[in-house]
């Protein structure tokens, strides 16, 4: 669990985090460089949820990278699929990343939201659900395994 008290919005209890894989996690469906060992310090605090349609159909290789199973998410309705996702974990204790068109509904709905810049580039609803816009995925994942660098960003 991650414990945060963010001056003007409250505080949370974070249990839960809920991904996009392709874009968001991998690119071309390959897991970017070092975003392994970072999900795998994540867990140590968080619970990890892979959310995919698996674009470039090589998610089964990423599972087993990963040690564990995405779940996959139907052709259409995703953005729908996604957030409910979210909301049967309980939103209030799940942070979402993501960065496509799809991912909007699950960051919006999501404690916290958290958008990334890709080299698949990013949906500008993404980005407007999103509470938080960060350059890359290892700067995502930086700001979860040092959560008070949150503070600066969404202190109000």
């Amino acid at each position: 669990m991650i414990s945060l008290e963010i001056p003007g919005r409250g505080a949370f209890r974070f249990q839960h985090l809920v991904s996009d894989v392709n874009g968001t996690l991998a690119v071309d469906g390959r897991l970017i460089s070092r975003v392994a060992e970072r999900l795998r310090a994540i867990q140590k605090n968080l619970t990890l949820h892979l959310l995919t349609a698996d674009t470039h159909g090589k998610q089964a290789e990423i599972d087993r990278i990963l040690g564990l199973q995405a779940v996959r998410v139907r052709g259409g309705h995703e953005a729908e699929q996604k957030a409910a996702f979210v909301r049967q974990l309980g939103a209030e204790a799940t942070i979402a990343l993501g960065q496509g068109a799809n991912d909007a509904l699950m960051l919006k709905e999501a404690a916290l939201g958290i958008c990334v810049l890709s080299e698949e580039g990013t949906a500008v609803e993404a980005l407007l659900a999103a509470d938080i816009l960060v350059p890359d995925t290892l700067t995502a994942l930086e700001l979860l395994l040092h959560p008070t660098r949150l503070l600066a960003s969404l202190r109000r």
